[in-house]
Formats: C-alpha cells, structure tokens, sequence
C-alpha cells in the first residue's frame, strides 16, 4: 500500500536519498549546497516549488517527485512542469509512480493549471511504459543551452 504525503521540512533525511538516487540515475552529481538549496525551495514560502513523498505501508519513502508551476503564453491558467520523479527500484511497478503523478496532476488541478508536463530521456523505455498510459506524447523535441 503507497500512502502520498506533502514534502515538508522535516523530510529532508527521507528525501534527500531518493534525489541521490535520482541524480545517479541520470548519471549526474550536484553538491550538498544546491540539493539544500533545492530541498528548500521545494518546502520554503516564496517558491513555486513543490513535493511529494510516496510511503509504503511500513512508513518508508520510496519515491519522490518534485514540480513546479509557471505562468503559459498559452493558456490562462499556469502549467505544471514535473521536474523530478524517482522511485526506488524495488518498488517500480507496485504503483508509486503513477500514484506520485497522479498525486502532481490533482494539486496541479486544484491550483487551475491548465496542464501538467513533463521530460524523460529517450533511453528510460520502462517509465515510458507508464507515462503512455497515464499522459500523451506531445511530440517536441527538447532543445537546451546551458548558461
């Protein structure tokens, strides 16, 4: 049984190895002061950042995801980015996943974004399979340019 739960400041020990997890997955390392920084932002005032953690039935976090809203050119209503989403791999399939998007889809609705959004990489097929069932391809193809 996953349980969702709000990301609140006094989950950084549970958090934090979930975004460990998460960077390596990506193959990318960020120094203590910028996860700090992003776990703050993501449970401080001020920011349009946000989290979840998803708990099995022992209380254990076992995913994570992290969005954020933005204004749109358009639509009215802002959209919802789903910047980070990780689920420990002994848990894959059980349902965290979906629950964690599921979770992001109805606060981004509470809050009248217009949609909720998201990237994975080309090589991350069994998320894929999921993020078919539950969303629509848009068709883009992301571009970047780092400052």
């Amino acid at each position: 049984m996953i349980s969702i739960h709000t990301l609140t400041s006094v989950d950084f020990e549970a958090w934090e190895p979930l975004w460990q997890g998460y960077l390596r997955f990506y193959e990318t390392a960020l120094d203590d002061e910028m996860t700090r920084l992003t776990f703050a932002r993501l449970t401080g005032e001020g920011f349009p950042m946000h989290g979840f953690l998803a708990r099995d039935s022992a209380g254990r976090a076992v995913g994570m995801v992290n969005w954020v809203t933005h204004p749109a050119t358009w639509a009215r209503g802002d959209y919802c980015y789903l910047e980070d989403l990780f689920v420990v791999p002994e848990e894959r399939g059980t349902g965290a996943g979906r629950a964690l998007i599921e979770a992001v889809y109805a606060a981004a609705a509470k809050l009248g974004c217009a949609n909720v959004y998201w990237l994975t990489h080309e090589t991350n097929t069994e998320a894929q399979k999921l993020y078919d069932r539950i969303a629509q391809r848009s068709g883009f193809i992301h571009y970047r340019h780092r400052l």
